[in-house]
């Protein structure tokens, strides 16, 4: 939920946000609402004092005084069970209005519709040259027997792959090179749950605005993660953190879920964009007066691992039409695909300053001062993105893949995924 108070005080920079993100949310209509809404508490509150007053002077009463007192409570039951009714009504509606506000776009994020508005910010490293024709990592897995869609898709339908053989060496060879630079970073590993709460999920601020992305398990009432962020925000949930212990930094391996509603036809085929995919996030609580150099030091570790595996990737700028709701700055790190012959989105770096903390309601203490924490989160590693980009940038004109020097130490030393010619 966004900050009421200064809605109230300056309902036009919400209004400003909002046509700067390209959203359709009616400013007017919440400020009519909220006006009700106090109205209404107010009306409520004034009606129980006095059944609350009466309850206990009505049995000191007698006769006809008692039985004037006593009809003049069941008419305020009558009207107070209706204006509760209609407080009832007001607050769910309130509820969802308001939690589809975004987050105020930091001064330094640029203002644009939608992708066209992304500014590049660096560029890292050099295309790689081949003496053939770079193969696409489905030609390449398929080829090397690493990657088997087919089974995949007869088994649980499109979008989903089997990892084979090496493949799912280099995985965890992955895991274990980036958690190894988050712990020496003084980031606390975790293994989250991939299930949660409604609460995880509109605390963080993917509900409701995409809640259309995610599976939902019936009978628990439980949702699928789609990245770790989500239990990584909420575990300090309802907490007030001692401000000595922040930042507190946390690193989450998880596999993680997205329907990817609406994307249909786009990227059909391969890893890039599955139902299921593995992940190691990056999840900060910080002070606000440090959240911006905290959040400068998220988005270094994360370009120290890709220059770690060698890959050529620009940092981009997101503009307010092509960032989250809770976030307030976004950088993507966009990697060179030669296969696709195009640069395509590895990990994303957001800062959401108090946006989520409010929402789950999580706090500092410094001394008799409280406040709510900033938060920020970055992709570590999407292992199956960044596999498609060890795959295309290492191949060889003989379809074989050499293993990034990084990550060599981790595959018992082995150099290369090749296959025999038969």
């Amino acid at each position: 939920m966004i900050d009421i108070e200064l809605f109230r005080k300056d309902p036009d920079i919400f209004k400003e946000e909002i046509e700067k993100r390209r959203l359709r949310i009616d400013v007017s209509r919440g400020l009519a609402l909220d006006r009700e809404k106090r109205d209404l508490t107010f009306r409520v509150d004034e009606l129980r004092a006095r059944q609350n007053e009466a309850s206990k002077i009505i049995p000191k009463l007698k006769g006809d005084e008692k039985e004037e007192v006593i009809s003049q409570m069941k008419e305020i039951k009558a009207g107070l069970e209706q204006l509760e009714k209609k407080l009832s009504d007001t607050l769910e509606e309130y509820r969802l209005h308001f939690s589809a506000y975004p987050n105020l776009s930091h001064g330094t994020t640029p203002v644009g519709p939608d992708e066209s508005g992304n500014v590049v910010r660096s560029v890292i490293g050099e295309k790689p040259v081949f003496d053939c024709e770079p193969k696409n990592h489905i030609e390449l897995g398929t080829a090397l027997d690493i990657l088997d869609e087919e089974r995949a898709a007869k088994i649980s339908g499109s979008r989903f792959v089997f990892l084979k053989n090496e493949a799912v060496l280099l995985e965890f060879a992955l895991i274990q090179y980036v958690l190894n630079i988050l712990i020496a970073r003084g980031f606390t590993p975790l293994i989250p749950p991939t299930l949660v709460r409604e609460y995880a999920m509109y605390g963080t601020g993917f509900f409701p605005v995409e809640a259309s992305q995610y599976y939902k398990t019936e009978l628990d009432d439980l949702y699928l993660i789609g990245t770790s962020e989500v239990p990584l925000c909420s575990y300090h949930g309802d907490e007030i953190l001692n401000i000595e212990d922040l930042p507190q930094k946390y690193a989450a391996f998880s596999t993680c879920f997205r329907r990817e509603a609406g994307t249909y036809g786009k990227d059909m085929g391969g890893m890039f964009r599955v139902h299921q995919f593995d992940k190691v996030e990056m999840f900060i609580f910080s002070h606000p007066d440090d959240s911006w150099q905290e959040y400068e030091k998220l988005e270094a570790i994360l370009e120290e691992i890709m220059k770690g595996l060698g890959l050529h990737y620009r940092i981009m700028d997101m503009c307010t039409g092509d960032i989250g709701t809770p976030n307030a700055k976004k950088y993507d790190l966009e990697a060179w695909l030669p296969g696709q012959d195009s640069y395509r989105e590895l990990a994303s770096c957001s800062h959401d300053t108090d946006f989520q903390a409010r929402r789950l309601n999580i706090k500092y203490k410094d001394g008799k001062k409280k406040g709510l924490v900033h938060t920020m989160n970055s992709t570590a590693c999407a292992v199956g993105r960044t596999l498609i980009a060890i795959y295309e940038n290492y191949q060889d004109s003989q379809g074989h893949i050499a293993i990034p020097d990084a990550l060599q130490p981790y595959m018992g030393g082995m150099k290369k995924i090749a296959r025999e010619k038969k």
